[in-house]
């Protein structure tokens, strides 16, 4: 099994195929398992590098909070892309992979060929919003320590993946997805690479963010697919690797 060491902390990835590189990050509570449809479909192509997150799947779920903040998960990426030797990829990811995809250019833009943002935002500017959505994870980070896994639900993107620490998820979401500010908002003119923003049709909570992010990112290609919700990958594959495939291959020369 493929691992990193941070610090003590193992962290998960894997690679499929070859050509240029893709890291792509997975929601809160999936894992890299919810990718599989997008890796058969691009390996051939392209060299497909997939990881799980702090607190989840088959990476470790440290015991201190402190581990746990989107510092630590964008310095795992950058970790993991030097453990395979890349200096630059396109980076993607889906709902809080999109949110760390968003961080990494951020952090460095000079790793990232193109971003690839699916059914996500960029946090909130207003406050009041931000408070209220820390509340609504603060409140899904207690219902897994007091029930455990049973909490998760049975959504699309969670059913494939397994967890080995309710409680390391738990953390993640007091660490990974709570917000203390809007500069992810405020980083959005600067991005001056090739950018997909894909969303689902029917994923109504975040289908204003993604037209926000399209308008304040110079030339990005917006993308909604047809019958599909907060998992289009999953529940519109051929559609959505089609979208992928068509802004991969339409890349200017690097």
């Amino acid at each position: 099994m493929p691992t990193i060491d941070r610090d003590g902390v193992r962290i998960f990835y894997q690679e499929a195929g070859s050509g240029e590189p893709i890291l792509l990050s997975h929601g809160y509570s999936a894992t890299s398992r919810m990718w599989q449809d997008q890796v058969e479909a691009l390996r051939q192509h392209y060299r497909v590098i997939t990881w799980d997150m702090r607190g989840h799947g088959q990476s470790d779920s440290p015991e201190l909070l402190e581990a746990y903040s989107e510092r630590h998960t964008v310095d795992d990426m950058a970790a993991i892309l030097g453990a395979c030797g890349v200096e630059r990829a396109v980076i993607g990811g889906l709902s809080l992979g999109g949110v760390m995809s968003l961080a990494f250019h951020d952090a460095h833009p000079a790793m990232v060929r193109a971003l690839m943002l699916f059914d996500t935002g960029p946090g909130f500017r207003n406050a009041e919003a931000r408070q209220a959505w820390n509340d609504r994870t603060l409140q899904r980070a207690d219902d897994l320590e007091k029930r455990g896994l049973a909490a998760l639900g049975r959504s699309d993107e969670i059913r494939l993946g397994e967890h080995r620490s309710a409680d390391g998820l738990a953390r993640a979401a007091r660490g990974m997805m709570t917000q203390t500010d809007d500069h992810l908002i405020r980083s959005l003119p600067n991005i001056a690479v090739p950018t997909l923003v894909l969303v689902g049709a029917d994923d109504t909570n975040v289908l204003a963010a993604t037209d926000y992010m399209a308008a304040k990112i110079a030339g990005a290609t917006k993308m909604v697919i047809p019958q599909a919700g907060h998992a289009a990958n999953l529940h519109q594959p051929a559609a959505f690797n089609r979208a992928v495939t068509d802004f991969l291959t339409g890349l200017p020369a690097d």
